[in-house]
């Protein structure tokens, strides 16, 4: 049986499948041409190498969000914005740590960056103001997916069963405002970690707003 034709789309698409399901630790050149039933020196005549393949994941990552618009309410389009960049990132959870780090950036990347930095000049910031806004903007919305990968629960029943539980349960009783916390939070009803999201956002939107004198 033939070998099937290869594309640069067709081991982008593929190394984006591996990624999302086992990790980007499991993505080898080697496991990539076995997925794609073909030799590992077939795939070099596609992609440089592996830190190419790199770059251009993370790209299709990047392209994957929706980019704010400079003659939008600011406000409304960071919101916008950021709620993208928390779904993808939930989709590729392995593109977090990659997301600032690579060198060589791809058409995407730069467009996300530029329309961002278009956005928050057009609400009347200063250079370092733009700074500032940037920065806190993304360290929240990062951070929020960081956390949501590492918790040990899914949904609020599973939060609410792991305070219950040993050793997390003693461990709370033990500590009033922890306890407190767990009562009125935790194990209220209709409780999950993602819904914290839109006020944290809202929170930060509003300091940037306050700080700067923006509407």
């Amino acid at each position: 049986m033939p070998a099937k034709k290869l594309t640069p789309d067709a081991v982008l698409v593929t190394a984006l499948a591996i990624a999302d399901r086992h990790g980007i630790e499991a993505l080898t050149m080697r496991g990539l041409a076995r997925e794609l039933g073909v030799e590992a020196m077939s795939l070099y005549h596609h992609v440089a190498s592996k830190d190419v393949l790199l770059d251009a994941m993370v790209d299709r990552v990047y392209a994957e969000i929706a980019l704010p618009a400079p003659d939008g309410d600011w406000r409304a389009e960071l919101r916008r914005r950021s709620a993208s960049v928390r779904e993808v990132l939930r989709r590729h959870p392995w593109a977090l740590p990659l997301m600032e780090s690579r060198r060589s950036p791809g058409p995407a990347n730069l467009a996300y960056h530029e329309a961002n930095i278009a956005c928050l000049r057009a609400a009347g910031l200063t250079p370092a103001q733009v700074a500032h806004a940037y920065a806190v903007v993304d360290a929240f919305v990062y951070g929020f997916v960081l956390q949501e990968l590492m918790l040990p629960f899914d949904s609020g029943p599973e939060a609410a069963a792991m305070i219950r539980d040993e050793p997390w349960g003693a461990a709370v009783t033990a500590h009033p405002n922890m306890a407190w916390f767990a009562e009125h939070v935790v194990l209220a009803p209709g409780y999950t970690f993602e819904r914290e999201f839109a006020p944290g956002l809202a929170l930060v939107l509003d300091g940037i707003a306050e700080s700067f004198g923006l509407p």
